[in-house]
């Protein structure tokens, strides 16, 4: 039973594909005829003055000769910048107004008015303190914190301290400076 009904389906599809087959190929030509002549026949002509070459300008081009410029034409790469002389008599002329005034030297960094004698870390993991002495008094100042309301301190190294002056903004470092050996 299985069987004849396969076969039945099988013989509706190749029904189906034969009339597809048909439409497609042999009985769906239709035949489209168009009128080239029709199309062509009554375009008007370009209004040219004269169709004679125009000699004496093949030749002024032929006879040309390609200049440099310096510039590769077949390079993406931007030519260097053009550079224009000036006339003598104009390079002397001042220019209008006053002359500007040449740039100020930069400022010499600040020094710090206390010795840089030592440095240590607190057990519990917070930042670098940095012992200072002015003779008579001792400091002791962490990273990010201010010595003598002038100075702030940014970094604490081994052999140097980085600083900041407060009131310019201009930074300064200052070395390890060793005391020597006490009361020999």
């Amino acid at each position: 039973m299985k069987n004849k009904r396969q076969l039945a389906v099988l013989s509706a599809l190749v029904v189906v594909a034969g009339l597809i087959w048909f439409n497609y190929f042999e009985g769906g030509r239709t035949s489209v005829t168009t009128d080239v002549g029709a199309a062509t026949q009554n375009v008007p002509l370009l209004q040219v003055e004269n169709d004679q070459l125009h000699f004496p300008g093949v030749d002024r081009v032929r006879k040309t000769e390609y200049k440099s410029a310096g510039r590769n034409i077949f390079s993406a790469v931007a030519p260097p910048p053009l550079v224009v002389k000036q006339d003598k008599a104009i390079a002397k002329r001042e220019p209008y107004g006053p002359k500007p005034e040449p740039p100020k030297p930069p400022p010499p960094p600040p020094v710090l008015p206390v010795k840089f004698f030592g440095y240590g870390v607190v057990p519990n993991g917070t930042a670098r303190l940095g012992f200072f002495t002015d003779g008579e008094e001792t400091y002791v100042v962490g990273e990010g914190e201010i010595l003598l309301k002038r100075f702030r301190i940014l970094k604490i190294g081994n052999a140097s301290l980085e600083f900041e002056e407060i009131a310019t903004g201009l930074h300064g470092t200052a070395k390890l400076e060793d005391q020597g050996a006490a009361g020999s």
